[in-house]
């Protein structure tokens, strides 16, 4: 009895997350494998036209420049934002005076809406009356505004932005990894002669091993699906120099009047280009895993 009083305990914790997982997870994969076969622009019956959203695919520019766009911005924000969290999570891993302020201040971007932190920029880069450009001219450095959010730097601009807002969160997760690092072994080495540099590539990198291939995981992901702070920034724009994939999926799925890319809803196509999307995702995650391994298993 006390058993079973333990199990359906526990079965009923467990529900609330069982449900959502079904109704917000499992749900929308069928409604995806299902309406990525017809025609249904969301009114109206849907029309079965079989493999004709995929062969519509293959010649989409519009996508696969989308495609393009992602990877350099997923790889322009890995490069920065990876070895940044590292550095900082190693300095703030020392004694140093206020270190827990700064732990805070440089992990408050992690918590605050993506929206608020686009609007709050977008206000810093604005190309016209920005306050970033009005400093620079009040500098000297310029005599009129860069265009920040134009076809020339809004892609760099929107990686930076990524990179301010993601780097408190790996931040956290290797100054995690760095205190499980026996300070023995360092104390070992520093008897040994070993310098400051060499403990941090031959000691330091090698244990925390483990916890870098978990943040490297999560950074591809998150990086592969982030859209939202540059919907809001530059909507895809200028002349779709910053349209990420998952921003184009968006706009197929629900248009809005600035997405001049887009304007019916088209929920079939849509959901072949989730499918296709996902796909994309996987690939590369599973790639990653099977290059991991195949390191671990040559160290």
């Amino acid at each position: 009895m006390k058993q079973w009083r333990t199990n359906a305990a526990g079965a009923f914790f467990t529900l609330p997350s069982l449900l959502l997982t079904l109704v917000f997870t499992v749900y929308p994969i069928f409604w995806v494998f299902r309406y990525m076969f017809y025609d249904y622009k969301g009114y109206g019956t849907p029309r079965f036209i079989g493999l004709d959203n995929f062969r519509t695919l293959w010649s989409d520019h519009l996508l696969w420049n989308s495609v393009v766009q992602t990877f350099v911005y997923a790889g322009g924000k890995l490069i920065l934002t990876l070895p940044l969290a590292l550095l900082l999570a190693v300095i703030l891993n020392r004694a140093i005076k206020g270190r827990q302020l700064l732990r805070a201040i440089y992990f408050l971007p992690t918590i605050i809406s993506s929206a608020v932190i686009s609007v709050v920029f977008f206000i810093i880069f604005n190309s016209y009356n920005g306050i970033l450009n009005q400093f620079l001219i009040k500098l000297g450095i310029t005599d009129k505004g860069v265009e920040w959010l134009g076809p020339k730097y809004a892609m760099l601009t929107v990686i930076l932005i990524a990179v301010w807002g993601a780097i408190g969160n790996y931040m956290i997760l290797f100054i995690a990894g760095l205190q499980n690092i026996p300070h023995d072994i360092h104390e070992s080495s520093e008897l040994d002669g070993a310098g400051a540099w060499q403990k941090f590539w031959y000691i330091t990198v090698p244990m925390l091993g483990p916890v870098l291939q978990m943040v490297i995981m999560l950074a591809i992901i998150n990086s592969l699906k982030s859209y939202e702070s540059i919907m809001v920034l530059t909507d895809g724009g200028p002349i779709g120099k910053t349209e990420v994939m998952f921003l184009y999926l968006y706009r197929l799925l629900f248009p809005t009047p600035s997405a001049s890319s887009v304007l019916e809803q088209q929920i079939g196509y849509g959901s072949a280009v989730g499918f296709v999307t996902a796909v994309i995702v996987g690939g590369v995650t599973a790639l990653y895993f099977y290059m991991s391994r195949k390191l671990n298993q040559n160290v």
